[in-house]
């Protein structure tokens, strides 16, 4: 896949909607047909139209920021933390540890999705 830039969403939205009518799709996603329009046609949304275009493409939104390797570095960062903090108990298999910080990791990628 290329690599997702900002310019590039209104081909993506317009390759997505396919033959669907314009103000269906923008109905769908929460905008209105004009500001889709005009996104489709190269203008840069604004970040309410761009969060809620990323949820009805379905991508991350820091893939086409350019954020995505702070993610990952934070990401990791939190899920040693939290290893650390599940391994000071000594009676815990190595495993166990592993499934518990998986499992918060992704409680808390849930909550984010939610709030978005």
């Amino acid at each position: 896949m290329a690599k997702l830039t900002l310019s590039s969403i209104g081909t993506l939205l317009r390759k997505k909607r396919g033959d669907r009518g314009i103000r269906e799709v923008a109905s769908e996603i929460g905008i209105s047909s004009a500001t889709l329009s005009r996104v489709e046609n190269g203008k840069l949304p604004d970040l309410d139209t761009f969060s809620k275009m990323c949820r009805w493409l379905q991508i991350d939104p820091s893939e086409v920021l350019g954020c995505e390797d702070t993610l990952k570095t934070r990401r990791t960062s939190e899920q040693n933390i939290i290893q650390v903090h599940l391994r000071t108990d000594k009676t815990q298999a190595p495993e166990v540890a592993q499934a518990l910080t998986d499992m918060i990791l992704k409680a808390q990628s849930m909550i984010s999705e939610k709030q978005r």
